[in-house]
């Protein structure tokens, strides 16, 4: 069972054909204890280990925080129900509005976040944010959401979908997951946000099916292999991985668009967890910024790169 997610109907129901869900959605009391424990793992010795450590801290606050908020709120059923009649995503963050709940979010993470103890220029960062959010706060929620957020506030910006990701998987956990239908571009069809990466999976009854993952809301969703995910193409798609660097997380190019999304394969090894193995294999992605592909999956713990 995959770890952090909650997959609808009978996964082992022996001698049915397999039939993969098209969508599974996050399971927030579970997901943000899931990345913190694979980022843990994965900073000893590792020469992102002070940032995986950093990350480790972040995502148990997050986990910390989800069971601590009021309850979320849906957008009205007929507007969710109209979006999805029309192939759009029912959370989409290009309409979606900020309200108190998604600010208590953000609020109580870097709240909870500030308590810790950081290097002094995170501290600073994190006292100057929360003065902005006292005073500004649907507005910078907003602007971070709608990829707004002026280049110099990025560490803002990063500690702000942070708690996004919290409100916005428990927003996702309360969507009835077969009434899920794809989207244009491959884009996440809970909330619309590109594919952070994809995921080869070994679950029951969808033993190595490809699923792309939400870096947002943390919903997963199908997309047939050997795809792009970013431009739909077929041909010219090709796998990369780094020299001396174990091959379970390998980089999906495509030539006719010049990018590229990670692909993990948790199959071969179910630790793998999409966003900590993302950021934890940067080497690859300086590899290929240096030969001139473009990155497009959105990782928030990755921005700026």
């Amino acid at each position: 069972m995959p770890s952090g997610r909650r997959i609808v109907g009978d996964m082992t129901n022996i001698g049915e054909q397999a039939k993969p869900p098209f969508a599974v959605l996050p399971d927030p009391s579970s997901l943000f204890l899931a990345r913190a424990e694979r980022l843990s793992a994965l900073a000893p010795d590792h020469e992102l280990g002070p940032y995986l450590s950093f990350l480790a801290k972040l995502a148990t606050a997050q986990h910390e925080v989800a069971s601590d908020l009021p309850p979320a709120l849906l957008p009205p059923d007929d507007r969710m129900a109209r979006s999805l009649a029309h192939g759009m995503p029912p959370l989409s963050r290009a309409t979606i509005e900020p309200d108190d709940v998604m600010l208590a979010a953000v609020e109580r993470l870097v709240a909870r976040f500030g308590a810790v103890t950081l290097p002094s220029e995170t501290a600073t960062a994190i006292a100057a944010l929360r003065t902005g959010l006292r005073s500004d706060g649907h507005r910078l929620v907003g602007a971070a959401l709608k990829e707004a957020s002026p280049a110099q506030d990025l560490a803002q910006r990063v500690l702000i979908l942070a708690g996004l990701q919290v409100h916005f998987s428990r927003l996702a956990a309360m969507l009835d997951a077969d009434a899920l239908k794809p989207v244009a571009n491959a884009a996440c069809p809970t909330c619309g946000s590109p594919p952070m990466a994809s995921t080869v999976v070994g679950w029951p009854r969808a033993y190595n099916t490809r699923y792309c993952t939400c870096g947002l809301c943390g919903t997963m969703w199908n997309v047939i292999r050997v795809t792009c995910v970013l431009c739909g193409a077929t041909d010219g798609v090709s796998f990369r991985s780094s020299e001396g660097q174990p091959d379970t997380v390998k980089a999906e190019t495509c030539d006719p668009c010049r990018g590229y999304v990670k692909i993990v394969y948790q199959v071969n090894n179910p630790a793998l967890e999409p966003l900590c193995d993302d950021v934890a294999s940067l080497g690859l992605d300086m590899m290929l910024a240096d030969e001139g592909w473009k990155r497009g999956g959105e990782n928030p713990f990755l921005l700026g790169y």
